[in-house]
């Protein structure tokens, strides 16, 4: 097994927006090591977001290669890079993306209904939501919940099927200090104690200050 969760070669993106070719992409290449915590920064339209959903598997390259947990994902059709999303990246969005009507349990079981797991799905759901300090409020919508509290039903939800990186896309930027505070202990801790990989994409620097490495993206490639 690599060291690195995360071995991007050479990552291009170009989009076509009407007769102009956008580079969002150009010639990047990035290494992540397992059980890292690192941040990625820099100004908008920079890449970042392309490189998320590139390192994500929302999104593929124009061209170069990714490896993702020792798996080759940049050739990939869509049905099997919506599999590989499933089993090997956990997201974690700013806007909490929790299904409406449904609890903290169903949103938590969630990616496990779509990896087809039938046996021990609610004592999983259960299990994670107490890991993230929610054991007493399995049955709560999100309505019902503070957003620091639905930020932790995400990051349970992330986690649920153990996967290979999570990714969350400026995590605390919906919250208040204090609530933003918890959520960045609560995802370090978890870092600490179970060797997730985590990758957080901010415009922060107190936020990216906690990581282990920093790395800016300008025009499309890392910068120096």
């Amino acid at each position: 097994m690599s060291d690195y969760v995360v071995d991007a070669r050479d990552l291009t993106k170009v989009y076509q927006m009407g007769d102009v070719e956008v580079h969002a992409l150009r010639g990047l290449s990035i290494k992540i090591k397992r059980g890292e915590v690192m941040s990625i920064m820099g100004p908008s339209g920079s890449g970042k977001s392309t490189l998320m959903n590139t390192l994500g598997c929302l999104d593929r390259p124009t061209s170069g290669d990714y490896l993702l947990d020792g798996e080759s994902v940049a050739e990939l059709d869509d049905d099997q890079l919506a599999d590989i999303r499933n089993r090997k990246v956990g997201f974690i969005f700013q806007t909490f993306n929790l299904l409406p009507r449904a609890t903290a349990m169903a949103n938590v079981e969630l990616p496990m209904r779509y990896a087809g797991v039938t046996e021990g799905r609610s004592q999983r759901a259960q299990a994670a939501l107490e890991t993230v300090g929610l054991g007493d409020r399995v049955h709560h919508r999100p309505n019902e919940l503070s957003g620091g509290q639905q930020q932790r039903v995400a990051i349970a939800r992330a986690l649920i099927n153990n996967p290979a990186i999570v990714m969350a896309d400026e995590p605390t930027g919906n919250l208040d200090t204090k609530s933003g505070d918890e959520i960045m202990k609560l995802l370090l801790g978890l870092n600490e104690e179970q060797g997730v990989t985590l990758i957080i994409v901010t415009h922060d620097p107190e936020i990216a200050a906690r990581t282990n490495r920093i790395v800016t993206i300008r025009d499309g490639r890392v910068e120096d």
